[in-house]
């Protein structure tokens, strides 16, 4: 099939209204969750100093209006879920969403990003042509939609599974069983199997090598018809189950629910009769409704331009590692961003000195005069973090113009249960280096190797 018969391709709306309700509807839950347990308030208000992205640095916390930021991501997934202006509701979510994802480093997980990405996808998709509030104001629906405006979701789930699955293959997850043989001792009080499984080596490995497999095959099974309701049993037992094990928040909803795009037609044309059932609006009558046989995009050569580029980026960008030497998961260049979930285990320690190059006097900080304990554990084992930490010292300790301040750093980090070891080389005032895309030779190297993607 060439790729303008694969364009023009139909399929029933019905995968992504369902899709999109459930989106929707995480979502908002999700920042509700976010806001009673108090996080707001403890990781962006209370915190006098916030870790940057690069080139995002004038993303702050907007101190108490940080609250009103929350109420439109929250509102706006709420008005997604039940399709009332729909593409500004989407669009006003993922801008929300992605600016508080932006406001502090130190709160990232993969899954936010997730969110992030699969929003922006999601502003160029049809999710509300049909069962929609705007098919209400609109009074018509649309039976069908472009199928690669399902597929592409397919697709974004396909990488993040695959990647994810690729990025297991090295000697460490396989062959030593780390580091969930550091973390899975420690689930000694779960019932059942806390005393007794997670205190055997070989369930270390089991379960090191069952995850690789796991996430390599399970799109493909969620593809195939004959294996698709098998393999989505496995998705619902294998998130709930790493979701006791470990505190990964919503991420198993999302891909429990993500996971429903791949059945059929036929299935979310029975979730959508049932919802009928449950909320009181009749949103098929044909009285009421225009039913149309075929959503047609407008100006389709521009979108599928955009979600083609954004799917190259999706494709490339997690290998972006490859440009840069060293051992990946010590360096950890190239390592946000790309699919690598849990795989390693890292403990630092990072004390900064503060020295005046013209007396030759020094001091060293207290950390937590300035950083979170939170913070300060992720600092303590991130060199970008380590660097924008040194140069807030550096500024801060500056304020006399008559000073020439530099700032070392004394950094030891154990990887994967290894020995500690020294992890910036000591010498280097670190106040005199700057943030870029290249190569930090100040990261001594990693006296052990990793083999594997």
């Amino acid at each position: 099939m060439n790729t303008s018969n694969y364009l023009e391709k139909k399929y029933s709306s019905a995968p992504l209204a369902v899709f999109r309700i459930g989106f929707g509807l995480l979502m908002c839950f999700s920042i509700i969750r976010f806001w009673f347990k108090g996080w707001i308030e403890t990781l962006y208000i209370e915190p006098s100093f916030h870790f940057s992205y690069y080139g995002f640095e004038w993303v702050k916390p907007l101190d108490h209006y940080t609250y009103v930021l929350f109420i439109i991501c929250g509102i706006s997934a709420f008005l997604v879920a039940v399709g009332l202006k729909y593409r500004l509701s989407i669009f006003l979510f993922f801008l929300s969403f992605t600016y508080i994802e932006l406001m502090d480093k130190t709160t990232y997980l993969n899954h936010y990003y997730l969110i992030s990405i699969l929003s922006f996808l999601m502003i160029f998709l049809p999710a509300n042509a049909s069962f929609s509030i705007d098919n209400l104001i609109k009074k018509r629906s649309y039976l069908q939609v472009p199928k690669w405006t399902i597929d592409s979701i397919k697709i974004l789930l396909t990488i993040v599974y695959f990647y994810s699955g690729l990025a297991k293959i090295n000697s460490d997850w396989l062959f030593k069983a780390m580091p969930l043989k550091i973390w899975l001792p420690s689930k000694f009080d779960l019932p059942l199997i806390g005393e007794n499984l997670m205190q055997l080596e070989w369930v270390h490995y089991l379960m090191s090598w069952g995850g690789m497999f796991y996430d390599l095959l399970i799109p493909f099974l969620l593809l195939y018809k004959p294996t698709r309701i098998y393999a989505f049993l496995l998705v619902i037992f294998f998130h709930l189950f790493t979701k006791v094990l470990f505190p990964i928040g919503m991420f198993p909803y999302i891909m429990i629910m993500g996971s429903l795009i791949f059945f059929d037609s036929s299935f979310h044309l029975k979730v959508i009769s049932l919802l009928k059932k449950i909320i009181p609006i009749n949103f098929i009558k044909s009285n009421h409704y225009k039913i149309v046989e075929i959503y047609r995009l407008k100006k389709p050569k521009f979108i599928v331009s955009i979600i083609s580029i954004f799917f190259i980026i999706q494709f490339l960008f997690p290998f972006r590692y490859l440009l840069y030497p060293g051992e990946l998961f010590w360096n950890e260049q190239g390592y946000r961003f790309s699919w690598r979930v849990m795989l390693v285990e890292k403990v630092g320690s990072s004390v900064f000195k503060i020295a005046n190059k013209k007396t030759g006097s020094f001091f060293y900080v207290n950390n937590d005069d300035f950083l979170t304990p939170f913070q300060e554990k992720q600092m303590s084992f991130q060199p970008d973090f380590i660097l924008e930490y040194a140069h807030f010292l550096g500024d801060y300790y500056s304020s006399n113009e008559d000073q020439d301040v530099q700032v070392y750093v004394d950094s030891y980090v154990a990887l994967n249960g290894r020995l500690s070891q020294r992890y910036v080389d000591k010498n280097v005032d670190l106040y005199n280096e700057k943030e870029s895309f290249k190569h930090k030779k100040w990261i001594l190297p990693l006296k052990d190797e990793i083999k594997g993607f």
